[in-house]
């Protein structure tokens, strides 16, 4: 039996992914199994500067946290090694950069399972998401569509003014 003081270190260890979770929009599960200590850095740095938390945690803590907050879907993958990334304002942020990870280190860092807004995602799902730009990206390309008929719109208007100036001048 557990001591008391381990106890409410693991109950305390829950309450702070429950937190993390319940004020996320999105979260990807990798096992990491294989990758080096230099990759995981690497990792690591690129998700922070993301703002993405990215951490090793028990799948029995794991599982209870899931369990404490609707996200009882992903307790099916909590085997093996396991780590978490979480964003709270980003929704694709821990998919498309482990995505990225994944597809360069095939064999050893596997992509298991997501969320994003309460939604679940197995690891095909993750995979599609990980394939959508950032919303920074995504807000230049609409900003880009709308630019090109507005400009085309402005040039038309300013070849009627000046037809009519000429029409009237003559």
């Amino acid at each position: 039996m557990p001591s008391e003081k381990a106890l409410e270190s693991k109950k305390a260890r829950v309450a702070k992914v429950e937190e993390l979770l319940k004020t996320s929009c999105s979260g990807v599960l990798v096992d990491y199994r294989g990758i080096t200590v230099e990759e995981d850095t690497k990792l690591r740095k690129e998700l922070r500067e993301a703002g993405v938390t990215y951490f090793v945690e028990k799948n029995t803590l794991l599982r209870l946290a899931f369990k404490n907050t609707g996200l009882d879907g992903l307790c099916d993958v909590l085997e093996g090694t396991t780590a978490l990334a979480v964003s709270e304002n980003d929704q694709t942020a821990p998919a498309r950069i482990l995505g990225k990870f994944a597809e360069a280190h095939d064999d050893k860092f596997e992509l298991k399972a997501g969320f994003v807004e309460g939604e679940l995602y197995d690891a095909k799902g993750v995979a599609a998401l990980s394939k959508i730009p950032s919303k920074e990206t995504l807000l230049a390309q609409l900003v880009g569509s709308l630019q090109g008929p507005m400009q085309k719109l402005a040039a038309t208007l300013q070849a009627l003014q000046e037809k009519k100036a000429a029409e009237e001048a003559a």
